[in-house]
């Protein structure tokens, strides 16, 4: 089962007269998306299975499978309170809190993915391909429990897995602690000089100007009986599962 929603906003690289500044900035996209395994919900009669997306502490999005629906769903949005601090300016090199967790709201206990999708529109909001998503930098935890699928990932698109079972009721660690957008965005620009009473007026036009940046986040969930059977029918990938539970991505 997959819900998808989408919120793009403008980036504007906007070109200063006399002096440069990185204050004007990049406009940030959002989207929070939701979506779950049904490949073995299905075999789960009296228990549900369920999964909340949760940002900075608060929850965003969650979607619970009980008694044979999905009635029980809600989804919000990312990065919402990003530009409070800076007066709604994403300012390129800058670090912003971002920390991302999963959270079992379901009633079995679960293995978690979690995908992040980075990519980057140009004004008519058509894709670009040749403006790296990897500007676009999430600044992903490490040693704590999440891993990234290197052979399913790609600079647009990020596989992380919960290595551990993840509780009823409980939270997974951040796989995530911030977002930042690369001050490389600045690097492809022009200027045009004018003569000016006094010197000359350097006006910047920046090749990004009017871009988009489009930032998705996907979560799911299998359960933890016949927990490799599940992982490889929900997800297509080959585990090895310990005796505490601990899966390890197979070479």
């Amino acid at each position: 089962m997959r819900t998808k929603k989408r919120v793009l906003w403008p980036v504007l690289l906007l070109g200063l007269s006399v002096v440069l500044l990185l204050l004007s900035a990049v406009g940030s996209a959002r989207a929070a998306l939701t979506y779950y395994s049904e490949n073995y919900a299905m075999e789960v009669t009296v228990s549900s299975i369920g999964v909340t997306l949760v940002e900075n502490g608060e929850d965003v999005s969650y979607r619970n499978y009980i008694e044979d629906d999905w009635s029980d769903s809600g989804s919000g949005e990312l990065l919402l309170g990003l530009l409070e601090e800076t007066n709604g300016k994403l300012i390129p090199g800058r670090n912003y809190q971002e920390a991302i967790a999963v959270k079992n709201s379901g009633a079995i206990d679960s293995y978690v993915r979690v995908i992040l999708y980075r990519s980057w529109q140009d004004a008519k909001g058509e894709k670009d391909t040749e403006l790296s998503p990897e500007l676009i930098d999430m600044g992903l935890s490490d040693g704590n429990g999440w891993v990234i699928d290197a052979k399913a990932s790609t600079p647009e698109r990020m596989v992380l897995y919960y290595t551990k079972v993840l509780p009823v009721g409980a939270s997974t660690p951040t796989l995530c602690e911030t977002l930042r957008i690369h001050p490389d965005i600045f690097q492809k620009v022009t200027e045009e000089r004018t003569p000016v009473e006094g010197g000359e007026k350097i006006t910047a036009t920046y090749q990004y100007d009017g871009y988009f940046m489009s930032l998705e986040a996907e979560v799911d969930a299998v359960q933890t009986h016949s927990g490799r059977e599940a992982i490889k029918s929900a997800w297509g990938v080959d585990v090895v599962i310990a005796e505490d539970g601990t899966l390890t991505l197979a070479q």
